[in-house]
């Protein structure tokens, strides 16, 4: 499965009716609805704000709404779209802003498919999706002298979101692969002769 690391967005008019297609990074549903709740208060002015979205380690949770087109015309073919990418913990939302000519249902589902993949392929070729590895957060404070040797250590690990905070020790925390996590304790714990915990 695929996560997407960055905010990505593409517009597109069919008709006379503007579309804007985004992706958002999400963790839950909760994430997912305040995501969509704040894009409707953004576009205020827009005639749709339709969302699909897809959690979970295994893309086993799924969400979509129409939001107020004609039922099974604008979220199912976003989702599907979205489904068929391989990708998870991800909200897409495609607003539109009616131009006066009606698509029909047949050129709503195309419009809404369309609109996933066009930001999908705009996503591909920013590189704005990696592979989805599960991580563990750890948090760890250590005596500078220490720190120095943790530090040559964290150098040979899968680690992502450092960040060292300096005081009387040296505060770290950040993320890790989640099957790395116990060598890398096992390290810092021999290390400090047992005195750090990851």
């Amino acid at each position: 499965m695929k996560i997407l690391t960055r905010h990505v967005e593409a517009e597109f008019v069919v008709k006379g009716s503007k579309f804007l297609s985004e992706l958002f990074s999400c963790e839950s549903q909760a994430d997912a609805r305040n995501i969509v709740k704040s894009q409707k208060i953004k576009y205020s002015d827009s005639t749709h704000v339709v969302h699909a979205f897809v959690l979970g380690l295994s893309g086993e949770i799924l969400g979509m709404s129409d939001d107020g087109e004609p039922s099974g015309t604008a979220g199912r073919p976003a989702l599907d779209v979205l489904k068929g990418y391989g990708c998870t913990n991800v909200v897409l939302t495609i607003t539109r802003w009616f131009g006066g000519t009606l698509l029909g249902t047949g050129g709503l589902v195309k419009a809404y498919g369309d609109g996933a993949k066009q930001v999908l392929l705009t996503a591909e070729n920013l590189s704005a999706f990696e592979e989805y590895v599960e991580k563990k957060e750890f948090l760890f404070a250590a005596d500078y002298t220490s720190y120095q040797m943790i530090k040559r250590i964290l150098a040979n690990f899968s680690v992502s979101d450092l960040s060292e905070e300096f005081g009387t020790e040296v505060k770290v925390s950040g993320k890790i692969k989640s099957d790395e996590f116990d060598l890398l304790s096992r390290k810092i714990k021999d290390i400090s002769n047992g005195k750090i915990i990851l």
